[in-house]
């Protein structure tokens, strides 16, 4: 909350001895301060309604507002349900609803398949019930698996490789309620379901969080992350703050492995560089911009 800038003004003394002039001075003075309807403050009558410190944080007020309810607004979308396009498809479930008092029971299981350190999979992985119709309406990834005659619908079992029981558990539970508690490790792996399954609202949810996070000491890691799971606005938001702090981070070991790791992500890094600093010094320079 932005703190205001208590601004006080002394009341005038009125001197009816002085000439017309003082008069006039001392009636556009007393015209001139008016009291904000917000912060009870004297402001100036030009602001017109409320001082500015009070505009300024009801501006902040009202895009932050604008905000939640589009972020309110794609969840409610998220949370739909597909509707199918076959009338009969729709009779069907509403005939066998009508004799189950749980419409959308858990008919399919997800399982992780997980390699530990020595490259040995899980012995008895933990299945995650979920159920078609939610897994259908919520990713195209899965609506083309299980409605079409492919393996994973005729058994009612997916596998999912490379994750962990706790990122599938959370992100079939992201899938029905478009909420996930996440710290930095979470949000990369459910970012990475959210890519390969084509959950677009998940991929954003993470997206904004890991923004969140940054830092420039993250920031390589991040850019190369965001590069690998095609992460637009966190590459974007880690790449400045890597160019603005070129110095530093290539003197750490984080950028050495970069290097021999994936040596065009350095090159990428580097056109960027060279070229916010030629825009820098075009700016600067107004005969070389001429």
């Amino acid at each position: 909350m932005r703190r205001h800038h208590r601004r006080r003004s002394s009341t005038p003394s009125v001197d009816f001895g002085e000439d017309e002039e003082d008069d006039e001075e001392e009636e556009t003075s007393s015209e001139a301060r008016m009291k904000c309807v917000s912060c009870k403050e004297d402001y100036s009558s030009r602001d017109a309604g409320t001082c500015r410190e009070c505009y300024e944080e009801a501006s902040e007020t009202e895009e932050e507002l604008k905000r939640e309810i589009e972020d309110l607004k794609s969840k409610v979308n998220f949370l739909r349900f597909w509707a199918p396009p076959d009338p009969l498809h729709h009779l069907h479930h509403q005939r066998s609803s009508s004799t189950n008092t749980v419409p959308f029971c858990s008919d399919v299981v997800l399982i992780a398949s997980h390699d530990d350190e020595n490259g040995k999979s899980t012995p008895h992985p933990v299945p995650v019930p979920a159920n078609r119709a939610v897994l259908a309406s919520r990713s195209p990834v899965f609506r083309a698996m299980l409605e079409n005659e492919m393996e994973e619908s005729l058994s009612g079992t997916i596998k999912i490789s490379d994750v962990s029981y706790d990122a599938l558990r959370a992100f079939v539970t992201y899938l029905y309620t478009a909420d996930a508690c996440l710290d930095e490790l979470m949000a990369c792996d459910l970012l990475v379901l959210a890519e390969k399954y084509q959950v677009k609202h998940l991929k954003t949810y993470c997206e904004k969080f890991l923004i969140s996070k940054l830092n420039w000491e993250n920031s390589l890691p991040n850019y190369a992350f965001a590069h690998q799971h095609n992460a637009k606005n966190l590459l974007d938001a880690a790449l400045s703050l890597i160019m603005e702090n070129m110095d530093k981070l290539s003197k750490r070991e984080e950028y050495k492995e970069l290097v021999e790791k994936d040596p065009r992500l350095v090159v990428e890094i580097y056109e960027a560089y060279l070229s916010k600093q030629v825009n820098t010094a075009v700016h600067k320079d107004p005969v070389a911009k001429a």
